[in-house]
């Protein structure tokens, strides 16, 4: 991956070019937490029994806070830099922030470490927010100026689902919250980074920024955060539905059939169509035609942000490290193993004598996905930019 006319020195791993830019760190010890705690929640059930809270709620918190959350910091960290012209969170600064971070997954695999675990991650996301916001605000980036909002909501949400687990309170309404800030945050990215990227990989491709639809989706999907935190499950499943039909709209105008022959994009662009399906299935579920909220919980983070994460963890990265934009055949084969998990895990969602099985190959096709991704790019993260 490295050219032959590179100099020794631009080859080295070194610490100054891994916390030069918040996508490095955080996409690496993501990607590389993403497969670990996948396979402690399916191959050592017994063992995390014993942690601070039960499996099934520790599998949800960390797949959503400290997989796609944090993806998310790390993106908007080194997205910000772009938009704005001032500098984020970089060397000891950024490292302090990856040491919470960790210190927090620890923590929530101990008996006795929920306080901490929320307390850290509760930092964690609340320094994000106040670091987006002060680069944000310094260049009067209007346009962005909802992103730290949205940083601060989703490290809120965490919050609240951590404290009402200590309370002894059902948490899942502040997972849907979480869930939804999330998606908020993803459509905002997304309305952005496709077009772009499009129109930079196929030359004569002009689409439209979709600002009006963009701007409805941001206060239907704020409405939505605040739904999910009351009983009314019509209104809800309604803004759900006007979420899904503007995304497929923005889908359709976006020409995905001209990014067959281009990975880079074509997994953003099926991301955003399972996104879109996604949002329709909660819908349906809040409406009461889907029995299990399993089915739109998977839809929408796997299907959604999950293929569309893959798709922005190797284009944004080899942009940003300077390397040509393309996806190998290894770089496909990690598109491959997530798309697999995806339609295996909906697949055990259907009970039958192979859920169990479906479920064990969805989280090794998972697991393949996220190691095949850092021993790809974990070598480029750890070394200076080419150019």
């Amino acid at each position: 991956m490295i050219p032959l006319t590179a100099s020794p020195a631009s080859t080295r791993p070194q610490w100054r070019a891994f916390l030069e830019l918040g996508f490095r760190p955080l996409y690496l010890l993501a990607t590389l937490w993403g497969a670990a705690s996948i396979a402690l929640w399916l191959y050592t059930p017994a063992w995390l029994s014993n942690t601070a809270i039960p499996s099934l709620y520790w599998h949800a918190h960390e797949m959503l806070w400290a997989f796609i959350g944090t993806i998310a910091v790390g993106f908007l960290l080194t997205a910000s830099a772009t938009w704005t012209g001032q500098a984020t969170l970089r060397g000891p600064s950024l490292g302090a922030l990856c040491l919470i971070w960790i210190l927090a997954r620890f923590s929530l695999l101990l008996p006795n470490g929920l306080l901490a675990a929320l307390l850290l991650d509760a930092l964690f996301f609340a320094i994000a927010a106040a670091e987006l916001a002060r680069v944000i605000l310094i260049a009067r980036n209007k346009r962005n100026y909802g992103i730290p909002v949205a940083m601060l909501a989703l490290g809120l949400s965490h919050s609240l689902f951590m404290y009402s687990l200590m309370q002894g309170h059902d948490p899942m309404p502040y997972f849907y919250s979480g869930f939804w800030t999330m998606g908020l945050i993803t459509l905002l990215i997304a309305r952005r980074i496709i077009p772009f990227f499009a129109m930079r990989a196929l030359p004569g491709l002009s689409l439209p920024a979709q600002t009006r639809s963009g701007h409805w989706q941001m206060g239907l999907s704020a409405l939505a955060i605040g739904l999910s935190l009351t009983p009314w499950r019509l209104p809800l499943a309604l803004t759900l539905a006007a979420l899904g039909l503007i995304a497929c709209y923005q889908w359709i105008r976006w020409q995905p059939w001209a990014s067959r022959h281009t990975p880079l994009l074509w997994i953003l662009y099926l991301g955003y169509a399972g996104l879109a399906l996604g949002l329709l299935s909660a819908a349906a579920y809040e409406a009461g035609w889907i029995a299990r909220a399993a089915w739109p919980v998977h839809i929408v983070g796997l299907a959604g942000f999950s293929v569309m994460i893959i798709g922005m963890l190797t284009r944004t990265a080899l942009g940003h490290l300077g390397r040509p934009l393309r996806a190998t055949p290894k770089v496909v084969l990690s598109y491959a193993f997530l798309i697999a998990a995806c339609v295996l895990r909906l697949l055990a969602l259907i009970p039958s004598s192979w859920s169990l099985p479906l479920l064990h190959l969805a989280g090794l096709c998972w697991i393949l996905a996220m190691l095949n991704y850092l021993h790809q790019f974990a070598p480029m993260l750890i070394r200076p930019r080419l150019n």
